[in-house]
């Protein structure tokens, strides 16, 4: 049977993309060749019609000789809905037309000639057409027409051509052509504002720290910006809807600054150029799009909200980790959501105390318990996913990776965890990283090898659940411990405090056990009879434990 061009030509770009050195990495089809340095997205919006116009240029920088084609990820219409999608209109380079072919939502351009190693390549994509998603043009709750992307997690080819995976990234400009009664926020630093002819206005925004595709952003509004006192030299800006002004500024006033503070401090210094916090319509909590971060429309209603504040708390963390320091693919995306989530918990035990600190951990817990009884078998680490949907869970990747954070830090203790969380935030900032490089980072900064615990609690589901049986030898003065594991699958390993009450002694005795088999059977040294056993005192450690004595065998 014969293949029509197309098919054939979508056949050769699928074996031609997979044989590359990052084959089964995941299922995205990355290029090999080039590094895309830079994009200038030129948009005009308008009012009349939903319908974009669009003209990108993509600075690409080959890194292998014979380089042939430039292939982009840009959604086109389908039969199913004809009138949305996006349409090429023409491609060229250094002012010649470049031939291309826009296949199965991706638009592969022919380089003539092809390209040699060291050389920098600018081609430029024409399009139009009305965004399925990616970018919603719809009125806010204040009946409001406006214009909100949310490229999470590939969505941005939806509106605009690029390589939609988080391995490549770029540094940006945005340029926006639209009604002058709006106003444009964007990634990084204003630099134009001109009002042109037809009451219309083009706002220029640039973004000179390279971000992954999904965390360039556009908010097209009526807004009521408050520009703030400036954070170390840099500018700090809110931007909300003029109904919303009085409790958008207050809600966004606190805590952004000490949480860049504390960040900076703990973890090394804050990339970007600038930090805003910008109330978009369609966003149900928040989106960590960099320098720029979007917040749902409800997110002003109350000034105290202990959520959005922990909201505005943890997008803020995703400023280093997540949009400083990329995963290198949607297996480890944990590095980002698991990292902000134990920032957040680390910043609020540094805030506002250890009892709040713990509070959330032992509520993360508790959704994690629900979680698991439910999905036993899920794994932080994805294993090359290819139904984008199930890319994050709100109990697995974020609390367990948070948890899974919070159990290292109590393995290697606080100066290592300190540590290697430095180093490898300084040896990955502006790039891109895998758990494996977190790992050698952990392994370098306390001396101990951690294959064992990353992968069991992040390759493996469930959580360590103990049955400890206790008695007290007073002849040897010794206390002993049946330990049995009761979850599904292989035993886990893990190091457990103990603590015991004695009478008239504060605070408990402790001591430290460690976890390996089915059944353990452990002794620890113990002068008096204690009145009482506690598993894991300080809450170190995800797990269920119940202390029966004896333990039933």
């Amino acid at each position: 049977m014969k293949m029509s061009r197309s098919r054939v030509l979508f056949a050769a770009l699928a074996l031609g993309l997979a044989a590359t050195p990052f084959s089964g990495a995941d299922t995205y089809p990355r290029q090999a060749g080039l590094d895309i340095v830079h994009y200038a997205f030129h948009l005009t919006l308008s009012d009349r019609t939903d319908e974009i116009q669009g003209e990108t240029a993509v600075l690409i920088r080959v890194v292998q000789d014979g380089l042939a084609m430039l292939t982009l990820d840009l959604t086109q219409p389908k039969p199913a809905a004809p009138d949305r999608g996006m349409i090429v209109s023409a491609v060229s380079e250094a002012g010649r037309k470049a031939r291309f072919e826009h296949v199965a939502d991706r638009l592969v351009i022919h380089l003539d000639p092809v390209g040699r190693a060291g050389e920098k390549r600018e081609i430029v994509v024409s399009y139009r057409g009305v965004p399925i998603t990616g970018l919603l043009i719809a009125p806010n709750k204040h009946g409001e027409r406006t214009f909100f992307s949310d490229n999470w997690p590939i969505k941005a080819r939806q509106w605009l051509p690029t390589l939609d995976h988080p391995s490549d990234k770029a540094t940006t400009d945005m340029f926006v052509n639209a009604p002058a009664h709006y106003q444009v926020v964007s990634n990084g630093v204003l630099v134009e504002e001109t009002d042109l002819v037809g009451e219309r206005r083009l706002t220029h925004w640039r973004n000179s720290v390279p971000i992954a595709t999904w965390l360039n952003v556009v908010g097209v509004a009526r807004f009521a910006v408050d520009h703030r006192a400036p954070w170390r030299g840099l500018p700090l800006d809110t931007w909300v809807y003029p109904q919303d002004r009085e409790n958008g500024f207050a809600v966004f006033a606190d805590p952004t600054a000490a949480v860049l503070d504390f960040l900076s401090d703990q973890v090394g210094p804050y990339s970007f150029e600038r930090l805003g916090n910008v109330q978009a319509n369609g966003v149900r909590g928040g989106m960590e799009s960099a320098t720029s971060i979007f917040y749902g429309d409800d997110s002003v209603n109350d000034p105290r909200s202990k959520r959005w504040r922990n909201v505005i708390i943890h997008e803020t963390a995703h400023q280093w980790f997540g949009n400083a320091v990329t995963e290198n693919d949607w297996d480890h995306v944990w590095l980002s959501e698991g990292f902000a989530t134990y920032f957040t918990h680390l910043f609020i035990e540094h805030a506002y105390g250890r009892d709040e600190f713990l509070a959330g951990l032992r509520a993360d817990r508790d959704a994690i318990r629900e979680f698991d009884l439910k999905n036993p078998g899920y794994r932080i680490i994805h294993d090359n996913l290819s139904d984008m949907t199930q890319v994050l869970s709100s109990a697995g990747t974020y609390k367990k990776g948070a948890w899974t954070l919070h159990m290292l830090r109590g393995l290697i203790g606080d100066h290592a965890f300190r540590t290697g969380v430095r180093a490898y935030y300084q040896r990955f900032r502006d790039r891109n990283a895998t758990t494996a490089d977190f790992r050698l980072a952990m392994e370098e900064a306390s001396g101990m090898e951690l294959g064992w615990f990353f992968d069991q609690w992040l390759t493996r589901g469930g959580y360590l659940k103990l049955r400890v049986g206790w008695t007290y030898d007073a002849a040897t003065k010794t206390v002993r411990l049946e330990v049995e594991q009761l979850q599904a699958g292989a035993p886990l390993r893990m190091p457990i405090e103990v603590s015991f009450e004695v009478d008239g002694e504060t605070p408990p005795r402790t001591a430290n056990i460690e976890v390996r088999n089915r059944r353990d059977s452990l002794s620890r040294p113990l002068d008096k009879a204690p009145k009482s056993l506690t598993l894991d005192p300080r809450t170190v450690v995800l797990m269920d434990g119940e202390v029966v004595r004896p333990i039933a065998r």
